[in-house]
């Protein structure tokens, strides 16, 4: 497995550049970028200025795991606004092309929302709602994720849908593609379950992983903490890992700290490492 960080992870207002020579310097073996809606890589990016961050990684020698976004928090699929759930179709399908000029073969997507506590003012869409609409849009984009060549890696978060294993994977296989599958976050399920289970189920559907370490007695989203300090069982999630032949990308996503930004770095890597020898 290669041992990875999100851009989210840096301070805020850090530049990309700068990210990416952090995380090579420290030894890394790969960084996921971010599109966002403005700036250096984004929805107003060329191809020339998407390409440049390719050339960059290059001369690091650092690989691009994959592309992610936050951008479908304000544009979700599942939204009650048809204008919304084209826009959010429109992102997916820009988001799968700047993967091409990366020359990474996933992105991160966030598949809906039924709801979020930590958005205020969330519009709430009933579930069986947003599970049909979902499941529409990923029927519709799986030809454009396999056309690109890349697949769209569908992320558990803190959204109150796809709550189990079993509904992330019987939803995976109502699309029927190779080119849409999960994007397993560790940390994002320990809430109400237990990250092994959800390795061992979703098996070879999982094509990107998520590190992070979430402390229960805290129960919210403030529960989140430094990797080996929570309430997560590595050594069983690892051997859950292995057991499926899961060998891709362990990328941490932490929060972006704005003091000592090389030493939560360091820290990070080291954990990763701990985590990798179980």
């Amino acid at each position: 497995m290669k041992r990875g960080i999100n851009i989210w992870s840096f301070p805020a207002g850090m530049g990309i550049e700068d990210c990416m020579r952090l995380a090579s310097k420290a030894g890394y073996d790969s960084i996921e970028l971010s599109l966002d809606a403005k700036g250096p890589l984004s929805l107003e990016s060329s191809e020339e200025q998407i390409r440049a961050f390719r050339t960059l990684a290059d001369e690091l020698n650092l690989e691009i795991s994959s592309l992610a976004s936050g951008l479908y928090w304000d544009f979700p699929l599942t939204s009650d606004d048809e204008q919304i759930r084209e826009k959010a179709k429109e992102i997916v399908r820009f988001q799968l092309k700047a993967a091409t000029y990366l020359g990474v073969d996933a992105i991160l997507v966030v598949p809906g929302c039924v709801g979020a506590d930590f958005i205020p003012g969330c519009k709430v869409v009933p579930y069986d709602v947003a599970y049909d609409r979902a499941l529409e849009a990923m029927k519709e984009l799986a030809p454009d994720a396999e056309a690109a060549g890349v697949v769209i890696a569908m992320e558990n978060v803190w959204n109150k849908f796809l709550l189990s294993p079993l509904e992330m994977r019987d939803f995976i296989d109502k699309i029927g593609s190779d080119y849409v599958k999960a994007y397993f976050d560790i940390g994002n399920v320990v809430v109400n379950g237990y990250p092994e289970h959800w390795v061992r189920i979703l098996g070879k559907r999982i094509a990107r992983v998520h590190v992070k370490d979430f402390r229960t007695i805290v129960g919210n989203i403030n529960g989140f903490v430094d990797l080996l300090s929570g309430d997560v069982n590595f050594p069983e999630v690892m051997r859950a890992l292995r057991e499926v032949g899961y060998d891709g990308y362990l990328t941490a996503e932490m929060n972006g700290f704005p003091c000592a930004t090389d030493s939560v770095v360091c820290h990070t890597l080291d954990a990763l490492n701990r985590m990798m020898a179980e």
